[in-house]
């Protein structure tokens, strides 16, 4: 196993203090059912609080580095310092309707050496806090689950994958090129699911449960740590346009090495 680093204990640290929160608001929320506004509304509280415990944490240990928050924003650290880009809750709609596939997720950022912005990410966390499972990686040091060595599934072949994808909804997205896509990809894998935490899907990526993953619309604190994980999993993470970009959040498709050309192949295909 390897030595697990300050930053990622630093990290796990903040992401278990946030997910012991959310596992006891997860037990509230199956009792606010009844009420059309209750639910919605403890749920934001939640989500806020838990990042709140978070940027306590992180704000303590780290001094001066910057955060990236789905609540609070952009938050300037001091010039030169890497920033953290957090989802206090990514599952958000799973937690609101009492389904306990949510996640805590955590990464970091290097800013760019001549100053131009921000460049690679080098650490992430991704706690689901009901299965309480810490997935984490570090650049050029591997992925892990606790201490096990995370590798990317080895299946080559479409039709015995297991593809993972978020649905656009609510007009977030393009739902015709994403129905193009399952139409090109659908026929040829075994099974297609959506599971709503992007965080999670692509932690199951670099896990091997899922073989591979691909959604549009995503925002920084979605994919960070998640993309890091499939990366030093084995994997590859691109765009849709297969560039590897530090981070893939409008458009993202990673699986192993075998699948990914051929992914990408339809998808290019459907997208003409």
């Amino acid at each position: 196993m390897a030595a697990i680093s300050g930053i990622i204990r630093v990290m796990e640290k903040a992401a278990r203090k946030a997910g012991g929160k959310l596992r006891r608001d997860f037990g509230e929320v199956e009792h606010l059912q009844v009420s059309r506004k209750g639910p919605s509304d403890f749920v934001s509280k939640a989500d806020r609080q838990a990042e709140r415990a978070i940027w306590d944490e992180l704000k303590v240990a780290r001094p001066g580095w910057g955060f990236l928050m789905e609540e609070g924003g952009e938050i300037d650290g001091d010039e030169g310092k890497p920033r953290f880009i957090v989802d206090p809750l990514d599952g958000t709609s799973n937690f609101l309707h009492g389904i306990p596939h949510f996640a805590v997720s955590i990464a970091v950022q290097e800013p760019k050496l001549d100053g131009s912005g921000w460049g690679e990410v080098t650490a992430g966390v991704v706690y689901q806090p009901i299965t309480d499972e810490t997935f984490w990686a570090e650049k050029s040091r591997g992925a892990w689950l606790h201490d096990g060595r995370l590798r990317v599934s080895s299946r080559g072949r479409m039709s015995d994958a297991l593809v993972a994808t978020g649905i656009p909804y609510g007009g977030h997205g393009d739902f015709g090129e994403w129905a193009r896509i399952f139409g090109a990809i659908g026929p040829q894998v075994a099974g297609i699911r959506r599971f709503g935490a992007a965080s999670l899907d692509l932690a199951w990526v670099a896990a091997g449960r899922f073989d591979a993953f691909w959604e549009s619309d995503l925002s920084p604190w979605d994919s960070a740590a998640g993309c890091l994980l499939v990366r030093e999993a084995g994997g590859f993470v691109t765009d849709y346009r297969g560039r590897s970009l530090p981070i893939c959040d409008r458009q993202v498709l990673a699986a192993n090495d075998g699948l990914h050309s051929k992914l990408h192949k339809a998808l290019v295909t459907a997208l003409k």
